[in-house]
């Protein structure tokens, strides 16, 4: 919708309710996600537990454009008319309530106008790859799968298939937890209630769970960069695990401080991004020069993000780092980076700062290092005020 459209659907839309005011109809309308709705005083749904009307929403499926607002007028004035002969019925409102057999055709739609909603939220506006690459990583391999089951069982309602995608996935599995999320926000989309306990299906996958055997040694780190036979992505690897980058970041970064070798020999991370600007340090600033970092060369990676998207720019690393056959993870050198940071007194609000995510996710995903970093800093504390040296409690011992 351009912005001379969007003013005209704005002026129609309070002209519309202007009209239903004077009439005194108690319904007005309103644009609720990517679609139409009415609101006003109505009485309960079937199976509420509420005995007197109250303030509801009913959504129309009609699409926020100017002959949808045409449409939703007449239905504002059929419903006041329903109920003021006290003839309305809830069952024709409620198409998408999860009671009616699955239609795969159907459901395809409704995602198609989700994935339409989701592009167009105003907080996805303002990074379109990164919008993109959330949509492509987070949310459609979810529906696709949901809609592979519709096409598969036409007796299953719209909740429980949506229940059933979800348990498809291992409980500790991470997928599972991201799989609920994306499939809650599309039942949100459609208002489809789910079951009261359909969060706690997500599992029990925990970033916080990310096991110290896990992190490859810092020795381990060294030694995996002399597989990499190509320049380009032995530059790609050394500046993960130096600077705790995510995989497509490395694409996105200003290398100027760090080729010239001043001051500070940080790097920006652009806002091209998924978590915006920052900038970051070097943990341990002697791996600049044991992988050679100020002497930038970059792999061919299409970077073009009208062409592909950072989701695909990650997933070539994940490549590369399996054909030259790292026996750990691109997230690995991340998650390591961070924990060193930990054991070198990092605060860790910088730390998340630089990392681009918040304090609280740091705390959750580090917290054992950062809870025995903590105790180790208060034995010691405690050992210099009592003036017992390590040395010496070790020899009492």
């Amino acid at each position: 919708m351009t912005k001379a459209d969007a003013a005209k659907f704005e002026a129609q839309l309070i002209a519309i309710n202007h009209r239903l005011k004077l009439a005194q109809l108690g319904l007005q309308l309103e644009k609720r996600g990517g679609r139409l709705a009415l609101r006003g005083t109505l009485p309960p749904k079937p199976g509420s537990t509420k005995t007197k009307p109250y303030q509801q929403r009913i959504s129309l499926q009609l699409p926020p454009n100017l002959g949808g607002l045409k449409q939703a007028e007449r239905e504002a004035k059929v419903v006041a008319a329903q109920l003021i002969t006290e003839t309305f019925d809830w069952e024709k409102y409620q198409v998408w309530r999860g009671r009616e057999r699955l239609d795969a055709e159907s459901l395809s739609q409704q995602i198609k106008g989700y994935e339409r909603h989701f592009f167009q939220q105003p907080e996805r506006q303002e990074s379109l790859a990164s919008t993109q690459t959330t949509w492509e990583s987070a949310y459609q391999p979810y529906l696709n799968k949901l809609e592979t089951l519709a096409n598969g069982s036409s007796k299953l309602t719209l909740s429980d298939a949506i229940c059933l995608t979800v348990e498809s996935f291992p409980l500790s599995a991470r997928a599972r937890q991201i799989c609920c999320t994306a499939l809650a926000a599309f039942a949100d989309y459609l208002e489809l209630k789910l079951p009261e306990d359909f969060k706690e299906r997500g599992g029990n996958y925990s970033a916080a769970k990310v096991k110290r055997r896990e992190l490859p040694t810092d020795e381990e780190i060294l030694a995996a960069y002399d597989l990499i036979p190509n320049e380009g992505w032995k530059f790609v690897y050394g500046v993960m695990a130096t600077y705790g980058l995510r995989n497509h970041e490395v694409f996105f970064c200003d290398y100027d401080l760090l080729k010239t070798g001043g001051a500070s020999d940080s790097i920006s991370v652009l806002d091209t991004t998924k978590t915006g600007e920052h900038e970051v340090w070097p943990f341990y600033p002697d791996w600049i020069e044991q992988f050679d970092l100020r002497r930038v060369r970059m792999p061919k990676v299409n970077t073009d993000l009208d062409q592909t998207t950072l989701q695909r720019i990650g997933q070539q690393v994940t490549r590369q780092f399996k054909r030259y056959e790292i026996p750990f993870s691109p997230y690995d050198l991340r998650h390591a980076w961070a924990v060193r940071t930990i054991h070198v007194g990092l605060p860790d609000t910088v730390s998340a700062k630089m990392m681009g995510h918040s304090v609280a996710i740091h705390t959750r995903t580090y917290h054992k290092w950062i809870t025995r970093r903590d105790q180790q800093a208060a034995v010691d504390a405690a050992l210099r005020r009592s003036g017992v040296s390590q040395e010496a409690a070790s020899a009492k011992g």
